[in-house]
């Protein structure tokens, strides 16, 4: 599913216009991304919680050369889905 797809769906199950819709999606990122910034997580009970996690530096190999290369610690976005959407997911 694309960012216009969702759009569409938002738009025709809220009652908004399209661009109504495509304003609230993006103000929903911006306000994830902006908690997760911070180091906070997000939580929508029954739906899931987006977290941040630490990944630490290690070893790789370049799959070309076979050269040992240093991949340094990042911080990735994590999304753990809830018990309600699992539920939904298996019916």
């Amino acid at each position: 599913m694309t960012k216009d797809e969702m759009i569409a769906i938002m738009a025709s199950r809220a009652g908004l216009t399209k661009k109504q819709a495509g304003e609230a999606l993006q103000a929903f990122m911006t306000g994830v991304t902006g908690q997760l910034k911070k180091g906070k997580k997000v939580s929508f009970a029954g739906f899931g919680t987006f977290t941040v996690s630490k990944r630490k530096a290690r070893a790789g190999r370049n799959p070309q050369t076979g050269a040992v290369i240093n991949i340094p610690a990042t911080k990735v976005p994590v999304f753990r889905a809830g018990k309600h959407l699992k539920e939904a997911i298996k019916k």
